[in-house]
């Protein structure tokens, strides 16, 4: 089936859900791809090349996380996690594990669709080469144009939002990016004022990227106001 939105892969257990967005991501102009379980979602994923991956945690064979991780071992694909599971920890570990956002059951399909939206323009953005330079920071070396980070000479695997963070501060080249500029250039307009989306991610760039986490060298706080990108 042709699309002129994108191809989406949902993954879930539950049938009446599956058709449910099946039906309304048809209806606005998605591909949708389904799969029930961890098994078929992985297979999915490699067969078709989705745009985005809307995926539960709770599935029949496998967590959504061990999912999420073999994913994230041969692919950026955006992945919006899609769970009745509402406690914090089950938030970060999805979002440590690889995935870009985070959607609690029930929901509303209105924002799922600006959700999913977002995350497919992000993941065009990590797709599309642009003819710019590399940039070294210590033992850091973020290639802009093959959108690809080393460190001390490794390749640092990072999400499409990450990596959407990442380049646009290292693209201010010193300068200080306020906190709506990358909710609104990263997430999208509607999403300005989700500032613990930044604090969750910047400590997972810092993970992969800082010498020192705790004490950053090149992933700068300006408290109250935003983050700049020092080399």
């Amino acid at each position: 089936m042709a699309s002129d939105r994108g191809r989406v892969l949902v993954v879930d257990d539950e049938p009446q859900l599956l058709r449910a967005l099946r039906i309304n991501l048809r209806a606005r102009g998605f591909e949708v791809i389904t799969a029930a379980d961890g098994a078929s979602a992985l297979a999915a994923a490699a067969r078709h090349s989705p745009d985005v991956v809307v995926l539960d945690l709770g599935l029949p064979d496998m967590d959504g996380v061990t999912v999420l991780h073999g994913l994230r071992g041969w692919s950026t694909v955006p992945v919006i996690v899609l769970s009745a599971r509402t406690d914090a920890a089950d938030k970060v570990t999805a979002l440590d594990a690889g995935a870009d956002d985070y959607v609690t059951k029930p929901f509303g399909m209105e924002e799922l669709l600006a959700r999913l939206r977002a995350a497919i323009r992000r993941g065009a953005v990590v797709a599309g080469p642009t003819p710019s330079p590399v940039v070294r920071a210590g033992s850091i070396e973020v290639d802009l144009a093959a959108t690809r980070v080393l460190r001390d000479g490794g390749p640092v695997r990072l999400t499409p939002t990450e990596w959407g963070i990442l380049e646009l501060l290292v693209r201010a080249d010193g300068n200080l990016v306020s906190q709506r500029e990358i909710l609104g250039a990263v997430w999208g307009p509607a999403y300005v004022t989700q500032t613990n989306y930044l604090r969750v991610y910047l400590a997972s760039l810092r993970r992969k990227l800082e010498d020192d986490p705790s004490r950053p060298a090149h992933l700068i706080t300006e408290a109250g106001m935003g983050y700049r990108f020092m080399r």
